[in-house]
Order: structure tokens, then C-alpha cells, then sequence
């Protein structure tokens, strides 16, 4: 089936060399600036009277003039093409430099982590590019939505991603206050969760996040019971503070409540482990300039050290990762 185009697929030939000779107002000059032969650039300018079904120059042998349609047509077409150019140039530094909007998607919880310690450093280094995170819980196609890159934990990683590691494997734990604790009891296992207020978190798809803690060799999922549901980790970690019940949360959210005392970890080897968070971005043959300079100032941000205080205290002795899709990593 034939493409149906909205203008000719030729309308820009012979465009430069007619701007050029109504410039110059000759041919000969016209043709030397572009670096070909007077009579190519007759013969350019010829076809492309042809197209548009009038003359557009006067010419006699010792001088090269305007027509009236000639005159209309360079009128509308100088500017049109000095845009033109400007986007092919505007575009290419694109490829030579950091510049334009960099759009970053992930978790909520993750802007205030990763994101708010390195993002001022990385605007004074890049004075040219913009940046714009969105945070949000709900996985979403980067591509689709016209995102560079994206924040996930690795087992929510698509296969054709290409994955940049932010932090060391951690754990899901099960929290809560020591007063809760104190007033409820602790438990001791699985079961236990039955009889207490578990905070729920309902996911993008519309259903409420099951639990999963380990069962000997194997994942399982718990059916937990609460009286509040919420959609965003923030607000479980907030809830749970305030006493509410228990709540599974990744365990760098909620790391320095655990070393202040604020929460406490049960069911502690019954935890599952996620391979860590990633930054990933989809497979383009080539990286632009700004997503390129962000990859590297995290990775040097990361050299220094900035995770550091996000590594639990006690990682799990066998790390098992938590069910979801499997997904090849690909390093950067």
C-alpha cells in the first residue's frame, strides 16, 4: 500500500539553491557558495520551477531578477527555511552537549532518597538541561510516556532495559512501633498476621499488594487483614509510625526508624530480598548527551559513598529475591 504523504516528498529540493541565487543574484555566484557547477544550479532551480508550475527568476544574460511569483515565494520561504535550519542545528547540539529536559519517573518513596541529595550538584554541573521527575508507584512505559529514564526495583525491570545499580540488595520487612507491638504482641510467625492490623497498599492494576515472606525454600503470598488501604508507600510508612499496625515496606525506606527505634523489624528471616533499585532506561543505540551526563553524575554520586547509610544494618545470610517478573539486567 502506497504512503499517503501531506506535502510532496521532494518540496524542499532546489530550495537552498533558489534562496542562494536570490541572494547572490547569480547564478555563478550562488553556484561557487554551494560548491557546484552554474549549470547544476540552473538545472535545480529549473526542476523546481517545473514543480511549482511557474517562473521564478527573470533572467537575461546581464542580470538575474526576481519574477512577481519568485518574489511572493522568496518571501515565505527565506524565513520558513532559516527555521529550518535552526531546528537541524538546534537539534544536533543535542548530540554534542547536555542540553533540553530530562524526564525521570519512579516510586515516591524514592525521590526524597536517591534523587533530592543529587539533583541540585547535577543542575549546577548542567546549567543546560532542565529536569522533571515525576514520582509515582505505578510501572509505566518509559518510551510510551515519553520518559528518559526511570527508577525500579530490579525484579520490576524489563528485559530490554538497559539498568544502572543505585543500591545493594535489600530486604521487604514487616514493621511496626514498639508501643503497637507492646499493646499487640509480637509475631511469631506467618499465621500470626491473621489477628493483627496490617496496613494494605493497593497497586496500579487496582488490586490490594499481597505480603510474601519466606516459607522454608519458597516464596508465599499472606493474606493480610487491615482497616486502611493506601497507594503509595509514603503513607504506609507514615501510618505505621503513628501506631496503626503492621506494614511490609522495602526496608532503605524505613532504615533510619530502625536504627533510631522508632519501628522494629519481626518475622526477620522470613524477609524476602529484591536485587536493589535501578536506574534504566529503554536500549537506544544512542544515549542522549543529558541522560548520558545524569548516568554518570549518579554513578560518581555513588562512588562517594551517598548509599552508604541506606544499607541495612543486618542484610539477610542467603539473599532470596522476591517474586515478579524476572528480568535481564543489562549493565550500562
Amino acid at each position: 500500500m502506497k504512503n499517503s504523504y501531506t506535502i510532496p516528498r521532494n518540496l524542499l529540493d532546489g530550495l537552498e539553491a533558489f534562496l542562494r541565487v536570490a541572494e547572490r543574484k547569480s547564478f555563478r555566484e550562488a553556484a561557487e557558495d554551494l560548491g557546484v557547477s552554474p549549470s547544476a544550479i540552473s538545472q535545480t532551480v529549473r526542476q523546481l520551477e517545473d514543480r511549482i508550475g511557474v517562473p521564478l527568476f527573470i533572467r537575461t544574460t546581464r542580470s538575474v531578477g526576481l519574477t512577481e511569483a519568485g518574489a511572493l515565494f522568496h518571501a515565505q520561504a527565506a524565513p520558513a527555511f532559516a527555521s529550518l535550519v535552526n531546528a537541524w542545528e538546534g537539534a544536533r547540539t543535542y548530540g554534542g552537549r547536555p542540553a533540553g529536559l530530562l524526564r525521570l519517573n519512579m516510586p515516591r518513596s524514592v525521590v526524597p532518597l536517591l534523587i533530592e541529595p543529587i539533583i541540585a550538584d547535577f543542575c549546577d554541573q548542567y546549567p543546560d538541561v532542565d529536569v522533571e521527575v515525576t514520582g509515582e508507584d505505578a510501572l509505566i512505559d518509559l518510551a510510551a510516556s515519553g520518559h528518559d529514564a526511570g527508577i525500579r526495583v530490579g525484579e520490576l525491570l524489563e528485559a530490554d532495559m538497559i539498568s544502572v545499580r543505585l543500591s545493594p540488595p535489600f530486604r521487604f520487612v514487616v514493621v511496626a512501633t514498639p508501643d503497637y507491638l507492646n499493646q499487640y504482641g509480637r509475631p511469631q510467625s506467618a499465621a500470626d498476621l491473621k489477628s493483627h492490623n496490617c496496613i494494605r497498599q493497593r497497586i496500579s492494576n487496582g488490586s490490594v499488594m499481597p505480603w510474601r515472606l519466606i516459607d522454608g525454600n519458597r516464596m508465599v503470598e499472606i493474606a493480610i487483614k487491615g482497616r486502611v488501604i493506601v497507594n503509595e508507600n509514603t503513607a504506609v510508612v507514615s501510618l505505621t509510625k503513628r501506631g496503626l499496625g503492621l506494614a511490609q515496606v522495602s526496608e532503605p525506606l524505613v532504615i533510619d526508624d530502625i536504627r533510631s527505634g522508632a519501628l522494629e523489624v519481626v518475622l526477620g528471616p522470613l524477609s524476602p530480598s529484591s536485587p536493589g533499585l535501578f536506574l534504566h532506561y529503554p536500549g537506544h543505540a544512542q544515549v542522549l548527551p543529558k541522560l548520558r551526563a545524569f548516568i554518570d553524575h549518579v554513578k560518581a554520586a555513588l562512588a562517594t559513598g551517598m548509599l552508604d547509610r541506606l544499607i541495612p544494618p543486618e542484610a539477610p545470610s542467603t539473599p532470596r529475591p522476591a517474586t515478579g517478573r524476572r528480568s535481564a539486567l543489562r549493565p550500562a
